[in-house]
């Protein structure tokens, strides 16, 4: 029979670090985790990759030496789960390792109108996971996204389907906001039906400005935050970005949401305190999701949020103030710590690939069909 240990990482786009879990997953998919690690980036590394997801100077050598760099950051994480749980790398059937996003360009670029060919686009996860597999002694598997995207789709979210059968419920709907760097929202009809899109910033412009100005990598439980006063003008302008009106499927990045972008939007608000900025870039993001859950779940009986925007206490009560009907909860509240359910997403979707089962969902990426995703790396 086949291991039931899957080992799942996740480095995402608030380019904290990678979290890691070991699971168990039973043959009907059914997944436990036993262990959960996390390796911090280096500040200097953090920066590499944050220059990354912008066009620069030898971006080709400096791309490929950070992938080198994730997969022994990943590697760390291995032995870490491993040494917790008294496994061996033999004992595990696969690493579902999702590498780091340094630019998400679904559809763009290369259509031909005068042939009908549709554009393709990219989207680039750094990681080396030949080497990653050299080093762990296990078979990887990554990639998830491209495949998605050669058949049409956004290749994001890819987590809804996990959501389906971690936070499904048969006598309700139920929405799962996971916050990261990027926010998206799963749509979970107790018909088993599935939507999901990103709704836009999570946490990268909060930690982008929290590090600017007090040297801290993100506001912990959003205090400075809760210090500040929302500004009204400047909220208004972040929240007529294009993206934010888009109808899904939708997906985006660091590629739209960078400082760059900020910047660009504080231009014609000058002299407002930092705090009162991070105050209003906390109330965007709030907003953001609440206004996706508000148009495209109103069935949903709660919201589950997980990611380290579910750690954010000014942050949750922010959302649970424009959400009043909904109960707004933690994920730990339905049996799945909120930094272990992307890392646990990828384990999962590892499992699917190794068993050459379609893990994506046309309903969320707006693909031609169902695909079987990733690519593996054998040991």
């Amino acid at each position: 029979m086949p291991s039931p240990y899957f080992i799942g990482l996740m480095s995402g786009t608030s380019l904290d670090g990678v979290d890691g879990i070991l699971a168990q997953i039973d043959s009907a998919g059914h997944l436990k985790v036993l262990a959960h690690d996390f390796v911090p980036f280096e500040s200097a590394f953090r920066s590499d990759l944050l220059s990354l997801n912008q066009s620069g100077s030898d971006e080709l050598h400096r791309g490929a030496l950070a992938g080198n760099t994730i997969a022994r950051h990943y590697a760390e994480v291995v032995g870490a789960l491993l040494q917790r749980t008294r496994l061996t790398a033999t004992q595990v059937n696969a690493i579902g390792a999702h590498g780091q996003t340094v630019r998400h360009r679904p559809l763009a670029f290369d259509g031909d109108a005068a042939t009908q060919r549709p554009a393709v686009g990219y989207t680039l996860q750094l990681i080396n996971p030949a080497l990653l597999a050299e080093l762990t002694g296990i078979d990887v598997v990554a990639d998830f996204r491209n495949r998605d995207l050669a058949a049409g789709g956004q290749g994001a979210p890819l987590v809804p389907a996990f959501h389906q059968g971690v936070f499904a419920q048969s006598s309700a709907c139920v929405a799962v906001l996971n916050i990261g760097g990027i926010s998206n929202l799963s749509v979970l009809g107790e018909d088993s039906s599935v939507r999901g899109w990103d709704c836009g910033p999570g946490n990268a412009l909060m930690d982008f400005w929290c590090y600017t100005h007090t040297g801290q990598p993100f506001d912990r439980d959003g205090a400075w935050a809760a210090q500040g006063h929302i500004q009204p003008a400047l909220l208004q302008t972040l929240l007529s970005e294009d993206f934010l009106h888009q109808t899904p499927p939708k997906s985006t990045g660091r590629d739209l949401f960078n400082p760059a972008w900020l910047q660009h939007m504080l231009a014609h608000h000058a002299n407002l305190a930092a705090q009162d900025i991070q105050a209003t870039l906390t109330e965007f993001t709030a907003l953001a999701c609440a206004k996706d859950v508000l148009q495209h779940a109103t069935k949903a009986c709660e919201l589950v949020v997980c990611g380290g925007g579910a750690l954010n206490g000014h942050l949750m009560a922010r959302l649970a103030s424009h959400l009043p009907r909904l109960q707004v909860i933690s994920s730990e509240a339905r049996g799945l710590p909120p930094l272990q359910v992307e890392a646990a997403a990828f384990a999962w979707l590892a499992y699917k690939t190794m068993r050459r089962e379609t893990s994506s969902l046309p309903s969320v990426t707006g693909a031609r069909g169902a695909r079987v995703l990733g690519a593996i790396y054998p040991r």
